[in-house]
């Protein structure tokens, strides 16, 4: 009897790489292609949040039921300090992680690291340099983000500072996003996460500089430039055939906020699992049954958060109550709602069109031969 053959990977992003160990763990050889020389090429160390609101559960007890270890550094966070736009703070706490804090990029303690090296203890093969624009035989589409929705735009930086968590919710600093100062053992991230005026990224980055510097006292060394870009617009199909997309290649992201990296593993893990149990068309039910109604709720409370405007925001932080636990507030936003599904199919879905419009009948990770085919009807007048 033949050996069966690999199941291919495009991308080694968490999505990719959660895709590769739920195959590797079902006894299939999982083969990753990363078109960068080692994984986590978008980041240098910047440190991002790995939500724990959405569900009771912790999240790194679901990622151990699906055989992901947290061997990745990990800094449970139970307060944050957040400001409005004139600098009035609140201090927001929680009895347990409201997310934890953890670092990107292809150091030994890192995320994306330390992924890779589960990956390759389990057998997994990664082919770096070596991207993949076709799967004929199907597969996993973790690419990353082909759109921006939204951006990061910041500066990581070494530091004296006491460690902290802090946030600021004003249109002056991140219009119709929010601002972020990171601080952890000697390293810092200090950012502007952008839902609109892509443009003026110097320029809003320059104002939270000065508000942070203004309200904490920010003490900067060696600061380097970062950025990035997320998407996420709910698809109507996360699967063409037997290629399946995952992650933020899917759009799957926190539309709210901007978390993916929850997503991203959750809906990896998925479509490993369906290809490698010969099931692809599970994946469709599975990914839909976890993540869609999360996504639809929050895409509807970023319809409403949008239009909050800087008063609006004061007027929410000020309305939490004291003592209060910020997780189970946050919980209890995300929760999925009757009235939030209704909402998002009469007005928040009609806003744009998805990311992924897939057709059957190619093999290409993003249908670039439909594309191709149309530029070539249009030049030749069709």
């Amino acid at each position: 009897m033949s050996e069966k053959p690999a199941i291919e990977i495009s991308g080694a992003g968490p999505a990719g790489l959660a895709a590769a160990l739920t195959v590797s763990a079902a006894g299939r050889h999982a083969l990753v292609y990363e078109r960068h020389t080692d994984v986590g090429g978008r980041f240098h160390g910047d440190f991002q949040g790995l939500e724990n609101w959405t569900t009771k559960g912790d999240v790194l007890e679901e990622f151990a039921y699906l055989g992901i270890e947290a061997g990745f550094e990990h800094v449970p966070v139970d307060e944050i300090v957040c400001f409005d736009h004139e600098g009035a703070g609140r201090t927001l706490r929680s009895r347990q992680p409201l997310f934890y804090l953890v670092q990107r990029g292809d150091q030994p303690g890192n995320l994306d690291y330390a992924l890779k090296q589960q990956a390759i203890a389990a057998g997994v093969e990664i082919r770096f340099e070596t991207p993949a624009s076709n799967l004929p035989g199907g597969g996993v589409v973790t690419e990353g983000p082909h759109r921006a929705d939204a951006i990061a735009a910041g500066y990581l930086f070494d530091t004296d500072m006491a460690d902290g968590i802090y946030t600021a919710v004003s249109d002056y600093l991140a219009p119709k996003g929010y601002a972020y100062l990171l601080v952890n053992r000697g390293r810092g991230t200090l950012a502007t996460c952008l839902f609109d005026d892509f443009h003026n990224e110097r320029e809003y980055l320059a104002r939270c500089v000065v508000f942070f510097d203004d309200n904490i006292g920010v003490r900067m060394e060696n600061p380097r430039r970062f950025g990035g870009s997320g998407n996420f617009s709910l698809p109507r199909k996360a699967r063409k055939g037997n290629i399946l997309y995952a992650g933020e290649a899917a759009g799957f992201q926190d539309p709210l906020f901007g978390f993916g990296i929850r997503w991203a593993i959750l809906s990896g893990a998925a479509a490993g699992r369906a290809l490698a149990t010969g099931n692809p068309a599970q994946y469709e039910q599975v990914w839909k049954e976890r993540l869609r109604s999360y996504h639809q709720a929050a895409a509807t409370n970023r319809w409403f958060y949008e239009r909050l405007g800087n008063r609006g925001y004061s007027q929410t932080l000020r309305r939490f109550p004291n003592g209060g636990d910020v997780r189970d507030w946050v919980h209890r936003a995300y929760a999925p709602r009757r009235w939030k599904r209704a909402w998002y199919h009469l007005v928040v879905s009609r806003r744009g069109a998805p990311l992924l419009n897939l057709h059957e009948g190619c093999d290409c990770t993003w249908c670039r031969c439909k594309r191709h085919i149309q530029a070539a009807g249009d030049m030749a007048g069709i």
